[in-house]
């Protein structure tokens, strides 16, 4: 296996985002998470970085995210330290070239998880530019790759070949919290290049990045698949092979976080239920990053039925994951 990695050509690569690899790099990531994943169900170690270090910044809390990456790089034989800004230099005014060429000469990866909007992408990408070292999105504010790296590789589980199936991701209404966009926007991104239809839906002050609409449509040309957007929640779900309804904030709309709990209000019947689940196909997928608000995203009856596969997308950050860092540390 150690061959196989090594003839990837990945090593010290960045991923900040799945734009920033090839479609047979990304089919690289998902063979090795696939034999990971089975060489960990049958007991096989894979300890392929012995003695390398992964720093992990958190600007945001996590469950997923921390403990899959953690996780990993401990079954793969190396050593994952947690690190957040107020117990970091950072929180005293240490810039992003600092941080990186010093945590570089330490171990062999940083991490990095800021999704504050309008500065996330920013602080990766300024930390990737100093590094010599790899850098690795753990999400920011305008993608989440490694999330969409796990919900891929289940639908390929569970679907076999993702090609001409329909995704539909949907917004939902989630009361009192602003969540990032970073979610929808990956999958838009990266679906289509996979084959997959992906039919966006939501009001129309939950639009996404304009830039990233327009590359979801260049995305969809050269893979051969469609991207559509709609402003009916239905459409996202009917004759559906997979569907992922997911809240979001109007970011691209305000800035404002009182305007922005309003507007989420006004759509409480943006919910997936059973009759919503109905206008799929008889073997559609629910599927959603977690943490659902259950009752208002979604219903118990939806994610605890047996079209739900909520964990095993969750436990498949933990092998993607390890494929990326192995491949890449």
């Amino acid at each position: 296996m150690h061959d196989s990695i090594d003839a990837a050509g990945l090593k010290g690569r960045d991923f900040l985002s799945t734009q920033d690899w090839s479609v047979d790099e990304l089919e690289t990531l998902f063979a090795l998470a696939a034999r990971l994943k089975a060489d960990r169900k049958a007991g096989i170690p894979t300890r392929l970085l012995e003695d390398k270090t992964l720093y992990m910044i958190f600007f945001d809390s996590s469950t997923r995210t921390r403990n899959s990456f953690e996780t990993g790089i401990t079954q793969l034989g190396g050593h994952g330290i947690y690190l957040s800004p107020d117990k970091m230099q950072i929180s005293h005014g240490e810039n992003a070239r600092d941080t990186a060429n010093v945590l570089s000469r330490y171990g062999e990866a940083i991490a990095i998880r800021h999704c504050a909007f309008g500065e996330g992408n920013e602080y990766l990408t300024e930390v990737a530019e100093h590094a010599s070292v790899p850098v690795l999105s753990m999400q920011c504010d305008v993608y989440h790759p490694c999330q969409i790296l796990a919900d891929y590789l289940t639908i390929r589980e569970k679907l076999g070949s993702g090609r001409g199936l329909k995704l539909g991701v949907a917004w939902t209404s989630a009361p009192n919290y602003v969540r990032p966009i970073s979610v929808p926007q990956s999958l838009i991104l990266m679906m289509p290049r996979l084959g997959i239809d992906v039919t966006l839906a939501y009001p129309p002050e939950f639009r996404l990045l304009p830039d990233i609409e327009e590359q979801a449509q260049a995305n969809a040309a050269a893979g051969d698949a469609r991207f559509e957007i709609s402003h009916r929640f239905e459409d996202a779900f009917e004759d559906a092979d997979v569907v992922i309804p997911k809240s979001w904030g109007p970011l691209v709309h305000t800035r404002d976080h009182a305007e922005g709990v309003r507007l989420i209000e006004a759509y409480p019947d943006w919910r997936c239920d059973a009759n919503r689940m109905a206008l799929g196909k008889d073997h559609m997928l629910y599927m959603h990053p977690l943490p659902a608000d259950r009752g208002r995203e979604v219903t118990n009856e939806v994610i605890d039925g047996p079209q739900s596969v909520v964990y095993d997308e969750a436990e498949n950050r933990l092998h993607v994951q390890k494929a990326l860092m192995a491949l890449t540390m």
